[in-house]
């Protein structure tokens, strides 16, 4: 089962936000998933993304374990991309993700589910480019 450390100073973020009690999904943000908002094959296991989302999905059922309690959950696919020792910060305004291995990403972005489904209706990228 895969887990994740929160610390204190990110679950302040989440707090401050008011998404500490949402349900939230660790993306991989890679351009192929449903909820990626950028990359490509250029950024696979490099960007992250956390998004916010009104109720569960179907394809993001494996609840990731933390000492925050969290209601956080990833994908099977995602899954590749997350090692033993993670650990989810935020400190100089960035949130960071790292494992035993070192860091995944220094800039961490949280995202809307739902903006980002309706963008990619309207046939738009977040940030507008890809790789």
């Amino acid at each position: 089962m895969q887990s994740i450390k929160i610390t204190n100073a990110m679950v302040e973020l989440l707090k401050k936000k008011k998404i500490n009690d949402k349900i939230l999904l660790l993306v991989t943000d890679d351009g192929g998933g449903k909820y990626s908002l950028q990359g490509g094959a250029c950024s696979i296991g490099s960007k992250f993304s956390i998004v916010v989302v009104d109720q569960m999905d179907d394809g993001y059922q494996v609840k990731v374990e933390n000492n925050a309690d969290l209601n956080l959950y990833t994908s099977e696919y995602d899954l590749h991309f997350l090692n033993k020792g993670l650990t989810m910060d935020f400190k100089n305004y960035l949130i960071s993700l790292k494992d035993d291995t070192g860091m995944l990403d220094g800039a961490v972005l949280i995202a809307n589910g739902q903006e980002i489904l309706d963008a990619f209706e309207q046939g738009t990228i977040a940030s507008g480019e890809s790789c």
